[in-house]
């Protein structure tokens, strides 16, 4: 059996105030491609399928189209909700939807309800774990202790576990969480939860089933052979700028796990961090090639340059983000700035102001002289009075 492993598609989610709609929905056409052409038998969609809880009619649209041209690859469809969808509306007439093989888990009432796909080495069971708020269920089963992430998500593998063993076979789960193990992806945890302290769930958890297919983390990551994350299909922060896009194919026979293989998806448009002065920026050719990009520029220059964003986005027109990070930093010592002005005319304190907000540059020749002007008006004013 061959299964597609994908999660964290955020329908809706913007890149920087531009919407990311027509870039998704390419993405996730080449997806499909990928689906038909390697005789994919299940699709699995590891949670945040939407960016909101509230998406818009479009995003509702792009899903209907991703989820149609993957059914009609005649592959199976699983997918769980995440944090940042909504169950109810996600999970919308599931029911209907099941009947055409696409098979959305939002309920903490299904977690030992798989859905079976059978091949010729017999059955595999699919079980769906949803992104689950303790404290929204926990007063459904007093018995169980559910503070944690990781208490609902070692509650949920408990009846995973023992249906399986009814059952028989092969199984697979798909959960949403953030497990622990995986290396450096801090930068990448969801937005709306936090990577240390109560809400890391313990890998461990998922050991006994033949592959686990995790989302929440949008880059690719291994926890184990048998545990993986598959990363979001597009770049949404320029902390992944040099994290591939692609899926998980997974390949189970008879014994479950056989191989997974990487499977590279398309970048709409690359992510390029750029750091230099901004003349640098503006003038180096060794620049050209980012010049379609989206570009993150860090400037260096001494002294914030004036007007910097536009200049940039001249060159780079998909310029969306710009931080000033001076190459070097004056050293103002350890006197107080008023101590530093104590005794100084006007003029004097206006330049040592100057000079402590330009890091150490303080006024050019002519904005001395516009200063003296403007403190002689001032005086000139205050006399006639």
């Amino acid at each position: 059996m061959r299964i597609l492993h994908t999660s964290d598609w955020h329908i809706g989610r913007s890149f920087h105030g531009h919407q990311t709609l027509d870039a998704l929905d390419g993405v996730l056409e080449a997806l499909t491609a990928i689906v038909r052409e390697r005789e994919i038998d299940v699709v699995i969609v590891a949670g945040d399928v939407f960016d909101s809880a509230t998406p818009s009619a479009d995003a509702y649209r792009l899903l209907t189209r991703a989820l149609t041209r993957l059914r009609e690859t005649g592959a199976v469809i699983v997918v769980t909700s995440g944090n940042h969808d909504s169950a109810a509306r996600l999970g919308f007439q599931s029911e209907f939807a099941r009947l055409a093989g696409i098979h959305v888990f939002t309920s903490d009432e299904t977690l030992d309800v798989p859905v079976t796909v059978n091949d010729d080495d017999g059955p595999v069971h699919f079980y769906g774990i949803p992104y689950l708020e303790p404290a929204l269920i926990r007063h459904r089963y007093p018995g169980e202790t559910l503070r944690t992430q990781a208490d609902v998500v070692s509650f949920a593998m408990r009846r995973v576990h023992a249906d399986a063993a009814g059952r028989g076979g092969r199984s697979v789960v798909v959960s949403h969480c953030f497990a622990q193990g995986v290396a450096d992806a801090a930068s990448d945890v969801e937005r709306d939860i936090t990577s240390g302290g109560i809400d890391l769930v313990p890998a461990s958890v998922f050991e006994g089933v033949d592959y686990a297919a995790l989302g929440h983390i949008h880059g690719r990551a291994t926890l184990t052979d048998s545990i993986r994350y598959s990363g979001a299909p597009l770049h949404y922060s320029f902390s992944e700028a040099r994290k591939p896009r692609g899926v998980w194919l997974v390949e189970l026979d008879t014994m479950g796990l056989r191989e997974v293989e990487w499977v590279d998806l398309p970048i709409p448009r690359r992510l390029s961090i750029l750091t230099g002065t901004l003349d640098e920026l503006l003038s180096d050719d060794a620049y050209t090639d980012a010049e379609d990009d989206w570009v993150s520029a860090v400037l260096t220059d001494t002294v914030r340059p004036l007007d910097a964003m536009r200049k940039l986005q001249r060159r780079f027109p998909h310029c969306a983000t710009m931080v000033h990070e001076p190459s070097v930093v004056a050293d103002h010592g350890t006197r107080t700035y008023a101590q530093r002005v104590q005794g100084k005319s006007d003029v004097d304190v206006i330049d040592e102001f100057l000079t402590y907000v330009r890091n150490g540059q303080g006024a050019t020749a002519a904005e001395s002289e516009i200063i003296r002007e403007a403190v002689a008006e001032v005086r000139s004013a205050e006399t006639s009075a």
